[in-house]
């Protein structure tokens, strides 16, 4: 079969490319943002790529496609998909692609949530991976043990990053009704993606949707202190369901890890969680994983053993590099519930030194504004922030003034670099956080450290 990926430089889309060409299909793609690392990687897996979305293409590299897989960057208006339709030719998404071609004959381990999705499917496939099982994954984020974000294999087993992000712009539906897990696990749920979702309770109901398809002798690993995942629950479910959380005085999970790492089931201890994530979310990520790699025979002491060698995840707290004494880091955060979550794990892993928070709000919720009210708040643990403002459709100065002269706005990044390199010290942590490429903040930042 020959595919024709619209939007292939997407991490979901390009994991896709990887996986069939894998399997032996013949792909090929578009984007409108060709540039390394995605184009080199394809490019390497020898998938020919072409620039833009001309309706040209159908009388080149695409004329022979046998379908058009559909990233959900792709909208109505989009000159190439116009003339797809206009033709009546053969598409799908790129979820409905990957269930019906790779995940209909294997054990799914699916991972949802609002935070934690990638650092958890990481950890999950590095378990099972790690237990011999040999496990076919995609996950929005390059794990640093396997070096990819997708793999085709031939095992029974399937971990997924599940994404409640819009299918396509002709299936509304989230991502995750498509993959039919046995395994899941559902890690938190807040407001997000407000571009799509009218507010929590439209969430919910998508969650929802995804519990009403796992079957009975499935399982549902669901974080027992989150309110709107008991409300997801509340409203039906015909699953096995193991609850996972800090210990605590509310004793109603099954699966406790304690601040020094103890983990308990069924409220008996079953070893000790040693690794070098830091910060209680993914202490809870972490105990998340080896519940649902249980699921699936790996027992917990394996999977302790496991997480021991976990690399980790790139662009999640990932350590660019050191000048001057000065430390750079990227981050993905961009949610505030992640901005203040990732400060406080430096915070608690790097008790010396002052943390200088470098954000962009560039995801669409943020540029819509639907958080702006919360981001104070979520950089308050930091002792210096400096916002990139460029793009945004509301004030980012006002929304930060709470944080008095602590925060700084800029609209240039050149100005922003500047700043930065002004006010970083010795023991210094520049944390950069952004859900997209920053403009190659983090080098210039290297390079402006390093500068006589």
């Amino acid at each position: 079969m020959h595919l024709h990926i619209l939007g292939i430089c997407g991490t979901f889309m390009g994991g896709i490319a990887a996986i069939a060409g894998r399997a032996g299909h013949t792909v090929t793609g578009c984007d409108a943002n060709v540039y390394p690392p995605m184009s080199t990687q394809l490019e390497a897996l020898g998938i020919a790529l072409t620039e833009g979305f001309e309706a040209s293409q159908l009388d080149g590299p695409a004329r022979e496609a046998d379908v058009f897989v559909v990233g959900n960057v792709v909208t109505r208006g989009n000159p190439l998909m116009e003339a797809i339709l206009n033709r009546g030719l053969r598409y799908t998404s790129g979820p409905q692609w990957l269930a019906e071609h790779v995940l209909h004959d294997k054990w799914v381990l699916a991972v949802a949530g609002t935070h934690g999705k990638t650092t958890t499917s990481a950890m999950l496939a590095h378990i099972v991976d790690r237990a011999g099982l040999e496990p076919g994954f995609l996950i929005g984020g390059v794990p640093v043990d396997f070096g990819v974000s997708a793999r085709h294999s031939d095992s029974a087993f399937f971990v997924i990053e599940a994404d409640e992000y819009d299918t396509a712009f002709f299936d509304k539906r989230s991502k995750f009704v498509h993959y039919r897990p046995r395994t899941a696990i559902l890690n938190n749920l807040e407001f997000d993606h407000a571009d799509i979702f009218a507010d929590l309770a439209a969430i919910e109901t998508q969650f929802h949707h995804l519990v009403r398809t796992i079957p009975a002798n499935g399982r549902i690993v669901v974080n027992g202190g989150d309110e709107g995942l008991a409300r997801v629950l509340a409203r039906g479910v015909w699953s096995d369901v193991e609850r996972f959380d800090a210990a605590g005085p509310a004793g109603r999970s099954e699966w406790t890890i304690a601040d020094d790492g103890h983990v308990q089931h069924d409220d008996v201890a079953t070893g000790r969680l040693d690794f070098s994530q830091g910060g209680r979310h993914n202490r809870l990520n972490a105990l998340a994983a080896l519940a649902a790699a249980r699921h699936v025979g790996v027992p917990v002491v394996e999977g302790l053993r496991a997480l021991a060698s976990f690399g980790g995840v790139k662009r999640r707290m990932e350590l660019l590099g050191r000048v001057n004494g000065i430390a750079v880091y990227d981050d993905f955060a961009h949610h505030p519930t992640a901005i203040a979550t990732t400060i406080d794990g430096l915070r608690r892993a790097e008790a010396r030194g002052r943390i200088l928070a470098v954000l962009e709000p560039r995801s669409n919720t943020m540029k819509l504004g639907a958080m702006k009210a919360a981001l104070p708040g979520s950089l308050a643990q930091a002792d210096l922030v400096f916002c990139y403002s460029a793009g945004l459709g509301w004030d980012a100065a006002e929304a930060l003034a709470p944080l008095g002269t602590r925060a700084a706005v800029f609209n240039d990044l050149d100005a922003l670099v500047v700043a930065v390199t002004k006010a970083a010290r010795d023991s210094d942590h520049i944390l950069v956080m952004s859900n997209g490429g920053f403009g190659g903040v983090h080098q210039r930042l290297l390079a402006a450290l390093a500068a006589p």
